[in-house]
């Protein structure tokens, strides 16, 4: 299947204005939050510091499911892997910092992951349609790749 025939299938359960909002904010805050969850995952200090930038080992899980997603996008499409690598490769960097910054990432985490996913179940609600993953899985990948469709759209940018 081609990028824009997941796309169009995504969409299809994806029509209501409200649910729409809402997954284009809780879509990336899911995509963040679980990252976040992979980053605690403790791993020995020697793997964490394979790859070090300003103090920070980014040699991690949350590092690696971005790899690998990267590799799904790219057999599908080469701009929509370069936006997601700038949006993935950008949360790393945040959560790098917050960890910098001692911040609590795995509380964090867990409660913005329960609360997007509440407000998601409450979209597909609205939209009176189940979640596209109930289908088939490779959906949780698409979403985040959806909610870059209208940039690309704004910028003439084809996918």
């Amino acid at each position: 299947m081609t990028m824009r025939e997941w796309l169009m299938l995504y969409g299809e359960s994806h029509q209501h204005p409200i649910n729409i909002v809402i997954h284009k904010v809780c879509v990336p805050v899911i995509v963040f939050t679980v990252l976040g969850l992979l980053w605690c995952v403790p791993l020995p200090t020697a793997w964490r510091t394979l790859l070090v930038f300003n103090g920070v080992g980014y040699a991690n899980l949350a590092t690696m499911a971005v790899l690998l997603g990267l590799v799904f996008y790219s057999r599908l499409s080469t701009p929509i892997t370069i936006g997601m690598a700038m949006l993935t490769f950008t949360m790393l960097l945040i959560l790098g910092l917050m960890e910098k910054h001692a911040v609590d990432l795995l509380t964090l985490s867990m409660a913005a992951f329960a609360i997007a996913w509440v407000c998601q179940f409450i979209g597909h609600k609205i939209e009176g349609q189940q979640p596209s993953f109930f289908r088939d899985l490779q959906f949780l990948l698409i979403g985040p790749a959806w909610t870059l469709v209208p940039l690309y759209r704004r910028l003439g940018i084809s996918y």
